[in-house]
């Protein structure tokens, strides 16, 4: 048994618009110069893959990629400062959220026996 949960932030009407899949998309542009790539390589189409990121800006109130279009070597997409630092920010806390997690579920669970519930319920099962 072990603790699993998912960082995201939400707006002030509860609506998620950065979390892993946003962040994994602005990690792929980071690596590969390009929202497409980054994408494909998450298995993801790109009309959602722009959504995602547009959804996230919107709310942010500012680009997280500066796109540049097609030509002789083809568009791509680089990350502005400001996503840099969401990123950074993002990664800290799920850390944090990560360590805090586990010390809690340690406090709670570590003693925890489920085999032990199991058994008895076997045990009145049988007679």
């Amino acid at each position: 048994m072990k603790v699993k949960f998912n960082v995201c932030l939400c707006d002030d009407e509860d609506t998620r618009f950065f979390g892993e899949g946003p962040y994994r998309l602005l990690c792929g542009i980071r690596d590969y110069g390009s929202l497409r790539t980054a994408a494909q390589n998450m298995g993801m189409a790109y009309t959602k893959a722009f959504g995602l990121i547009k959804r996230a800006e919107t709310t942010l109130g500012f680009s997280l990629t500066q796109r540049t279009i097609g030509g002789k070597g083809g568009g791509g997409s680089v990350l502005t400062e400001g996503a840099k630092e969401l990123m950074m920010r993002y990664e800290a806390y799920k850390t944090a959220c990560e360590q805090m997690a586990e010390n809690l579920y340690n406090t709670h669970f570590s003693s925890f026996q489920p085999q032990k519930f199991a058994d008895a319920e076997n045990k009145d099962t049988e007679q």
